[in-house]
């Protein structure tokens, strides 16, 4: 399934070569979607916020190539490690209380970040934003442009959907789980809630940051209020609603399906994304509560059960 995927995935660019923005955005969100997943899915920890770490990677590639002239892989370990640390400082704090603390903590701090990066015009250039106007040439390729920043979109979501099957099928995925289905329960069971939140949330602010790179490279140019406001933290929360929660194929499948109708039905009028958001959180809400992926995986289950008992 997996092979097939990437497979279909890396002959877009000789299919439609003319779609190659669409492509790499849909990847971005699919990673981003996968990434968000982990502590929103797999912990069941609903974060609105991730967009603060987006625009972390974003800024982070900017700045550092316009004021350090750093090369984009040591930007890379430096967003990824400072995002580490957001999530930690943050997490460390909110998971301890129980309730709808978490979520709420999310929302303040990507307004937080957004501020500063509006009001420290010195090192920001504020709300008028920053250009990505030059970065280093690994192995010689140009980062600007489409069809290598396309095949750096593939290696990230490639390497995060691999990261949760591995996950998946680990202890640290079984204690997510669990935690996820009661709290009370895993901690009889010998299972740190606090402890396993945080890591969930760590590796999942780390590698949404490290789209959030590929993406400032994308955009080029970068401005507070695209990347650190609420809607892009709603979009990528719906992405893996949309296509189930807590499993490995529904941020894919939410990002293609919420990608794809958007760019259908974009130009019929204006605010057609935000109708086509409503919808299908109505249609998801009323029937099918787990997400498509989780909905087939549960009607799958059902059957071989069905099968079983007849047999």
């Amino acid at each position: 399934m997996a092979a097939l995927v990437l497979l279909i995935a890396a002959a877009w660019p000789l299919v439609f070569p003319h779609y190659l923005n669409l492509g790499i955005g849909l990847l971005i969100l699919a990673g981003w979607a996968a990434s968000w997943d982990i502590v929103g899915g797999w912990a069941g920890q609903l974060s609105l916020g991730h967009a603060a770490f987006v625009g972390l990677g974003a800024y982070t590639v900017a700045l550092t190539a316009k004021h350090l002239q750093l090369a984009p892989w040591w930007s890379l370990g430096l967003a990824m490690a400072l995002a580490a640390g957001l999530a930690w400082a943050w997490g460390a704090i909110t998971f301890r209380l129980r309730g709808p603390y978490f979520t709420l903590s999310t929302l303040a701090i990507a307004e937080v970040l957004r501020l500063i990066a509006i009001n420290e015009r010195w090192l920001t250039g504020g709300a008028g934003g920053i250009f990505i106007s030059a970065l280093a040439r690994p192995f010689g390729l140009d980062l600007f442009n489409r069809r290598v920043e396309y095949y750096a979109a593939l290696g990230y979501v490639a390497v995060v959907v691999g990261l949760v099957i591995w996950l998946s099928r680990r202890r640290f995925g079984f204690e997510l789980r669990a935690v996820r289905e009661d709290e009370e329960a895993a901690m009889a069971a010998g299972i740190n809630p606090t402890a396993v939140k945080l890591k969930a949330f760590i590796l999942s602010g780390s590698l949404t940051t490290a789209g959030g790179l590929l993406y400032g490279i994308f955009l080029s140019a970068l401005e507070p209020h695209g990347l650190f406001d609420i809607p892009l933290s709603v979009r990528i929360a719906l992405t893996a609603i949309i296509g189930g929660r807590g499993t490995v194929w529904g941020p894919l499948v939410g990002a293609v399906l919420l990608t794809l109708s958007a760019e259908i039905f974009r130009n019929l009028f204006a605010g057609a994304n935000l109708l086509i958001y409503g919808v299908l959180i109505i249609i998801v809400v009323l029937f099918v509560p787990r997400g498509l992926v989780g909905e087939w995986q549960r009607v799958q289950v059902r059957r071989r059960y069905e099968r079983a008992a007849r047999g």
